[in-house]
C-alpha cells in the first residue's frame, strides 16, 4: 500500500489541528523512517505552533545518548522492539517541551531482516501525558520506501487516534 506525501501531509495537519485544540506540543523520535515523519509535520505551515522537535536516532548508541532507552532494553528486545519503541516515546516527552509523542523502529529492508523479526516489521509507540505509552507493531509490506512511509502514516494516525 503505497502512501503519497500529500496524504502524509494532511494527516499531519489533523494531528496539528488536534494538538492545538489541546494546547499541546509534539515531539517525533524516529529510527527506520529517518525523519520522514518530522518533514511531514514540517511541511505544514504553522506547525512551528505544536512541533516541538524530532530525534533521528538510528544507532543504539544514539537511542540511549538522546532519549535515554536503557542499554538493557536494547540487550534484551533490541532495537525494533516494542519495549524499545516505549523508551523512545517516553524518552522524547521527557526530553522535550511535548505533552505528545510517538516513536518508529523497524526494518524497512530489503535486508537486514531475520526469521523473527523480518523485513517490514515496525513497532510504534504513543506516549501522551498523563497516560501510560501505547505501543504495536505492524508487518508493512512493499519495498523500503512503501514501509517507511506506511510507518510515518501509521505513527501520525496512532497519535492522532489517541488525542480524539
Amino acid at each position: 500500500m503505497d502512501v503519497s506525501q500529500e496524504e502524509l501531509e494532511a494527516l499531519a495537519a489533523r494531528l496539528g489541528e488536534a494538538l492545538r485544540a489541546k494546547g499541546w506540543m509534539l515531539a517525533a523520535a524516529e529510527s527506520c523512517t529517518g525523519g520522514w515523519a518530522a518533514q511531514a509535520i514540517t511541511a505544514v505551515a504553522g506547525s512551528s505552533a505544536w512541533f516541538d522537535r524530532g530525534f533521528v536516532t538510528y544507532s543504539n548508541a544514539a537511542k540511549q545518548d538522546m532519549l535515554g532507552v536503557r542499554a538493557e532494553t536494547l540487550a534484551a528486545h533490541g532495537a525494533v522492539s516494542e519495549a524499545t519503541v516505549r523508551e523512545m516515546a517516553e524518552g522524547a516527552v521527557a526530553r522535550s517541551g511535548a505533552q505528545a509523542a510517538f516513536a518508529i523502529s523497524g526494518i524497512a529492508g530489503p535486508a537486514g531482516g531475520t526469521a523473527d523479526k523480518p523485513v517490514g516489521l515496525v513497532c510504534f509507540a504513543w506516549a501522551v501525558a498523563g497516560r501510560p505509552g501505547e505501543t504495536a507493531s505492524l508487518r508493512l509490506a512493499g519495498d523500503r520506501r512503501a514501509v517507511r512511509a506506511q510507518a510515518v502514516a501509521t505513527a501520525l494516525r496512532g497519535l492522532l487516534e489517541r488525542l480524539q
